[in-house]
């Protein structure tokens, strides 16, 4: 039996908890967009609508009487992903709960120029002070959204998964991993808790001692109740990855910053020792332009940071008809 055999093995007789292989069938659930949970959201919708709206707005009280009520389309002016749809009807109820919204366009779905993503009707006073919380939010998620999209175009038939990372706005995680999801992306992990990654910065004293010490590390990992999956970071193929690939129970494997040529070989040495498995994960400086070239070398994930924190609004407005 191979070292990597007899490691695997040893990987199986350990407590169960979701392998390399299960993270894309349950974690990341994006076929369906995981569907939102806005009781995660409140606190930043009560937030958004408090900074905006908390003392009242002057200038549609003297415009338009109380008792006027009106209906105004959210219209895209570019080709987008659709997200958000239900944040919006959340941050309606805060500003009247007599505001209805119609959504002709749902979540995760394509949009082009001009279409109208839906309607809102009720109190014109209250329409018109909503329309930038309301703009704010969608304009965000649906930049993400359709970012994400373009990264997944990119790298299709390739095999490749485009994953998000953490780099989001303070407050903003679970709406913009969302976003990611509704685009076609995989969620990497929400917070902390839920995986255990050993990036270059833990493990840059064990030296000459990696394995040995990173194998025990790994091993904990496993017995940490929450975890969902073990990832270890790797700056060399040669003197690294291949020390890696013999510790049983890691799912995944990063390889930062690295260029095409070890990208294909840490991928030609991954599958010459232990088959598809532990799955290798692309990460650092990648961009619309390299991500094709990157998932061509064979990289199961691609790890992109500018799908959330690069992201442009998009131009979305809300009219009202003649």
């Amino acid at each position: 039996m191979s070292g990597y055999a007899a490691a695997k093995c040893v990987w199986r007789l350990g407590r169960r908890i979701p392998a390399a292989e299960d993270i894309e069938k349950g974690e990341t659930m994006n076929r369906t967009h995981k569907k939102l949970d806005l009781s995660h959201v409140q606190t930043l919708i009560d937030l958004a609508v408090k900074e905006d709206f908390g003392r009242g707005d002057p200038t549609s009280e003297i415009t338009t009487p109380p008792d006027v009520r009106g209906k105004a389309d959210i219209v895209t002016r570019e080709e987008i992903i659709v997200c958000g749809m239900e944040v919006v009807r959340e941050v309606l109820k805060r500003y009247d709960k007599r505001m209805r919204l119609r959504v002709l366009i749902a979540d995760g779905e394509r949009a082009n120029v001009t279409d109208r993503l839906g309607v809102i009707e009720g109190p014109l006073r209250s329409i018109l002070s909503s329309e930038r919380v309301v703009l704010n939010f969608l304009q965000r998620l649906c930049g993400i959204s359709t970012m994400t999209r373009k990264f997944v175009n990119a790298v299709k038939g390739t095999g490749a998964k485009i994953y998000d990372t953490r780099k989001t706005m303070p407050g903003w995680r679970y709406l913009e991993k969302y976003a990611v999801r509704c685009g076609g992306g995989y969620n990497h992990r929400m917070s902390l808790a839920d995986a255990v990654m050993f990036k270059d910065n833990h493990v840059a004293e064990l030296g000459s001692y990696l394995k040995p010490r990173l194998k025990k590390m790994v091993a904990e990992a496993r017995r940490r109740k929450g975890v969902k999956f073990v990832v270890v970071e790797v700056d060399h193929v040669d003197n690294q990855l291949d020390r890696v690939l013999t510790i049983p129970g890691v799912d995944v494997i990063l390889l930062d910053n690295m260029g095409q040529w070890q990208l294909k070989h840490a991928v030609e040495m991954r599958n010459a020792m232990c088959g598809k498995r532990p799955l290798l994960e692309a990460s650092g400086g990648v961009t619309l332009n390299n991500v094709l070239a990157i998932a061509r070398c064979g990289v199961d994930r691609i790890a992109v940071g500018a799908i959330t924190h690069s992201a442009a609004a998009v131009d979305i407005g809300i009219d009202r008809p003649e």
